[in-house]
């Protein structure tokens, strides 16, 4: 048995929570995870590199790289092939303001949240359950 994922830190939700193509019948849906819209965000709309990005949501680089893999195919397979584009779910937690949860201690969002042994505020969802 796999060991359980440890939530990912993101700083918010997004504004919108889904995309429909104009025009086209309805083929299907692609669901994109928070954690793969905010390493999508944090690569491709803040510009900051692979390792700044790990850094803030809390995971290695390597994971981030798989994170926004995953992320950049499903958001390029709904453009592509005119699917509905949900972005909801995942396994995450909140590291912002506005958010009523609290902040981890970051320091801005950037920064480690110490040993890892713990979740932080944040509420989130992992493997279908709330934090």
């Amino acid at each position: 048995m796999p060991r359980p994922k440890r939530p990912r830190c993101i700083i918010s939700r997004p504004i919108i929570k889904e995309f429909r193509p104009e025009g086209v019948d309805e083929k299907g849906e692609v669901t994109l995870s928070l954690e793969e819209f905010e390493a999508i965000r944090l690569i491709d709309f803040e510009g900051l590199d692979q390792s700044q990005a790990a850094e803030v949501m809390n995971v290695s680089r390597q994971t981030f790289g798989r994170i926004l893999k995953i992320g950049r195919f499903n958001l390029s397979n709904a453009l592509v092939n005119a699917y509905r584009l949900k972005v909801t779910g995942g396994c995450y937690t909140i590291n912002g303001k506005g958010q009523g949860h609290g902040r981890h201690g970051h320091g801005g969002g950037h920064g480690r949240r110490g040993n890892g042994s713990g979740r932080g505020q944040g509420k989130g969802l992992c493997n279908g359950k709330r934090n």
